[in-house]
């Protein structure tokens, strides 16, 4: 079955960076869209960002564009979430999802991962 493992996780400083990895296997990677998306304490899901199968278009939710940058590398199969300029609110279980198309929403995912805890705090 589908499987992703998010990593990169941990305590960041506001206005500094983290990168998460996602690793994937089990289905064709290089094939799907995928999307890194977020859940703060207590709160709803919320889309941070999608990427075509071949990393040459990227979407981004607001909160998030110009600091964020979502990338992917096919032939090692993960996708990375460069985290840069953190806020506090950008504390969350972060998770990556396949896509079966770009939807710039959490609507689509198929499957995703265990998620990794990031938590922005001085």
């Amino acid at each position: 079955q589908v499987q992703l493992v998010e990593s990169g996780g941990g305590l960041g400083q506001p206005g500094g960076s983290l990168r998460l990895s996602c690793a994937a296997s089990r289905f064709t990677f290089s094939s799907y869209v995928m999307s890194w998306v977020r859940q703060a304490p207590g709160k709803g899901l919320e889309w941070i960002s999608d990427i075509s199968s071949g990393g040459g278009t990227t979407y981004y939710a607001d909160s998030v564009k110009g600091r964020f940058t979502i990338s992917r590398d096919n032939a090692k199969n993960t996708l990375y979430l460069q985290m840069n300029s953190l806020k506090p609110e950008d504390t969350a279980v972060y998770y990556c999802a396949k896509k079966e198309g770009v939807t710039r929403s959490y609507y689509g995912m198929d499957y995703w991962g265990k998620g990794t805890l990031v938590t922005v705090s001085s």
